[in-house]
């Protein structure tokens, strides 16, 4: 019989119990270990592995449905960490050309090295067009900003068919919100930093695959480049997922009521949430999603509206990041690197009460608006 998520996020990847130690060991420190003899063994060096780390990565794999993970030092690590390990001089890979904007700027660093990059958007799954002949297929769900969602199981069943491996960011969903190795990807990627450790206060990544040739790919890239956590990451990231399913089923209910709240006010335009029956994304979101996340994105009629509203806002910061217990937002287009209005604005829910968080938002709407 299976178990609830929440018992599984308390529980992953901590070790069995034993008299007088703690119920997660502490982090090790440790640039190196005492290795007479044949350097054989678990831990050899300190940019190999690490035993805060192998901790952390049985509970991700865990977490993932079963599956070999492996930490890094960012998200855009973890992202660095397939695209460039998978791809040679030559190989055609197809990206969405509204993911992660920084995921996108690895484009030109692709094409550098002699790969083809092709990019089409993540609604109505355009990128089944750009299929033929790829080696890699990476794939955002919900994409970051907009909120479109695609086929995980649809596409990855055609890039399969033509020979091609799939990757999928993971990172607004996290693998209690969706499991993209369940729905047949090679690749479930994610930004930590963000809804998975959720306190704001940690930048780490990771990847899950069920191969093991595929896992050997991506950590002796971690190895040789370096991109490794610190053990004090690794520790509060595994001590933070207790709090998984509590925090995000608590944001994920905010945000609905948020998006239903903000159905009605004259400013806002362009709302979506995949969680609202009526967003172009329900259906296929429904298919594949057991939670829709903390993010819920709108348009305000101009940038100085957007501004005002944001200064009116007091329980909410305005920061870059999303998925921390405390809400955040901000006027994405400040940053240039996405197609948004210079009104949109990105909105991560925290935990805050309900009834408070969506009573200040609606607020400063009204205060933005005189």
């Amino acid at each position: 019989m299976g178990i609830g998520d929440g018992t599984l996020a308390v529980g992953a990847g901590r070790p069995p119990a034993e008299k007088y130690a703690p119920a997660l060991p502490g982090p090790v420190f440790a640039a190196y270990y005492h290795l007479p003899g044949e350097p054989e063994g678990p831990y050899t060096y300190g940019r190999d592995t690490n035993p805060t780390w192998t901790l952390l990565e049985a509970a991700l794999g865990e977490l993932e449905g079963g599956a070999e993970a492996t930490v890094f030092s960012s998200g855009m690590a973890a992202v660095a960490a397939v695209l460039l390990s998978q791809v040679r001089a030559g190989d055609i890979v197809v990206m969405p050309d509204d993911c992660y904007q920084t995921t996108r700027a690895l484009k030109e660093r692709l094409e550098s090295y002699g790969a083809r990059v092709r990019t089409g958007p993540t609604a109505a799954d355009a990128q089944l067009e750009l299929l033929d002949g790829a080696r890699l297929v990476w794939l955002e769900t919900p994409s970051n900003p907009r909120l479109d969602v695609c086929d995980i199981a649809r596409l990855t069943g055609a890039a399969h068919a033509r020979g091609a491996l799939v990757a999928v960011d993971n990172t607004l969903a996290t693998p209690l919100g969706q499991r993209p190795l369940d729905l047949g990807a090679d690749f479930s990627v994610a930004s930590d930093t963000k809804a998975l450790t959720g306190h704001g206060d940690l930048l780490l990544g990771h990847v899950a695959t069920r191969s093991p040739e595929l896992a050997e790919s991506v950590r002796l890239w971690r190895k040789t480049v370096g991109a490794i956590p610190g053990p004090m990451e690794a520790w509060l990231a595994h001590r933070s997922l207790a709090t998984l399913q509590l925090r995000l089923d608590r944001q994920a209910a905010s945000a609905l009521a948020l998006a239903r709240a903000l159905r009605h006010r004259p400013e806002v335009a362009g709302l979506r949430y995949p969680g609202l029956p009526d967003d172009p994304s329900h259906e296929t979101a429904v298919r594949q999603m057991r939670r829709f996340g903390c993010v819920v994105s709108f348009t305000l009629p101009d940038e100085a509206f957007a501004e005002r509203f944001l200064g009116a806002l007091s329980l909410v910061a305005q920061a870059t990041s999303f998925g921390s217990v405390h809400s955040t937002a901000e006027r994405r287009g400040r940053w240039g690197g996405d197609a948004v209005e210079p009104g949109f604005i990105r909105f991560s829910v925290g935990v805050e009460d309900t009834e408070d968080l969506v009573a200040d938002v609606l607020n400063a709407l009204t205060e933005a608006a005189t």
